[in-house]
């Protein structure tokens, strides 16, 4: 007898006593439908969900701009199809677009447009070696799959810092220092202030303007006081504008020839023949600020940036700007002035100072 047969006519005899039928079923398992695509600018509170890279999220509190899988605040609900809902995909934040993530040290051609872990869209204007989209508009430019090239500066509205607190952090600030000239040097690193939550972007923002605080005596000086010094190292590219023309300047006194040129590069700005720019251009002062902010270690371990986005704490960014002189018990006095103005800034944007405060 056959085995459908002999199931037959089990069944049939289960019903002509009484019993119970246990019918198997076809499996009809599957993955769950995913949620709504996770965007970096929503914000999320506890038991909300979200789908990104093929998999539903949940956040365990509130939320803004952590991608899930990359911070502990959400909690994976495993993998999702695409019958219904979001996409799952990698491009949250990106509405209809659909780009591929960027991948550190993959070749990328001009045209070439990813999207980054901050949720933005970029595209590349020069040939690179897979540099992270958000060190310099010499390699990639933000981009919107809506309108083109999306390459306009933020609007002051878009800091996180208003002219209004601007203003109260700097009462006394030398006119050159424009809030306009700040927020027109963002579009240069796009991922200044942009990178975490909301807390850890204010935090970024008043851990830059703390220690440019203190370069400039609060936005007051320009340039450095004793120009005197001998800032041209023995480059192959020497010291066109003059042995004595590299000296500090901007919110963070840029200083020495090599670090001009290096600046220069990165903006496209013809730095090292034209020194005077980052004295005389408001917005290019800033965006050399920005650009060691963003992409330098100087005597540490790591960039500012990273320090405030990876939670080392403001202490690691004192190390990255001055602290083969300060650090480590070497000018306490200096440590705690940067500290002091950090924890003012903070104190006006709202959110706490954080730990790791010193160096």
């Amino acid at each position: 007898m056959s085995r459908q047969r002999i199931i037959a006519f089990l069944t049939a005899l289960a019903v002509a006593v009484g019993l119970a039928v246990l019918v198997p079923l076809a499996s009809t398992a599957s993955a769950a439908d995913c949620a709504a695509a996770w965007s970096s600018s929503s914000v999320y509170t506890g038991g909300q969900t979200a789908s990104y890279n093929a998999h539903n999220w949940s956040a365990k509190w509130w939320t803004q701009g952590e991608t899930p899988g990359a911070a502990d605040v959400w909690a994976d609900q495993g993998a999702c199809g695409s019958s219904s809902g979001g996409t799952g995909g990698t491009t949250g934040g990106s509405g209809s677009c659909s780009y591929p993530a960027w991948v550190a040290g993959q070749n990328y051609v001009t045209g070439a447009i990813v999207q980054y872990s901050n949720g933005s869209d970029y595209i590349a204007t020069h040939d690179n070696p897979g540099y992270d989209p958000t060190i310099s508009t010499w390699y990639w430019s933000p981009y919107s799959c809506t309108g083109g090239g999306g390459t306009t500066p933020p609007s002051g509205s878009g800091f996180v810092v208003s002219e209004a607190q601007f203003d109260q952090m700097f009462p006394n600030r030398n006119s050159f220092y424009t809030y306009s000239g700040l927020t027109a040097a963002l579009s240069a690193y796009p991922g200044f202030a942009t990178t975490g939550s909301a807390t850890v972007q204010k935090q970024e923002a008043a851990a830059f303007l703390a220690n440019v605080s203190h370069e400039t005596g609060g936005l007051v000086y320009v340039t450095e006081i004793d120009k005197s010094g001998n800032y041209c190292a023995s480059e192959p590219y020497g010291c066109p504008a003059g042995t004595y023309s590299y000296y500090g300047r901007g919110p963070i006194q840029l200083s020495w020839n090599f670090n001009y040129k290096a600046a220069g590069d990165a903006l496209g700005v013809d730095l090292l023949d034209n020194p005077s720019l980052v004295e005389t251009d408001a917005a290019i002062s800033w965006k050399t600020g920005l650009w060691y902010w963003d992409t330098q270690t100087g005597p540490g371990t790591m960039t500012p940036h990273n320090a405030m986005v990876n939670g080392a704490g403001f202490g690691e960014t004192i190390r990255s700007i001055n602290g083969s002189i300060e650090c480590n018990g070497g000018n306490p006095a200096e440590v705690q002035d940067r500290v002091n103005a950090y924890e003012n800034f903070t104190s006006i944007l709202g959110v706490p100072a954080g730990s790791n405060l010193s160096c």
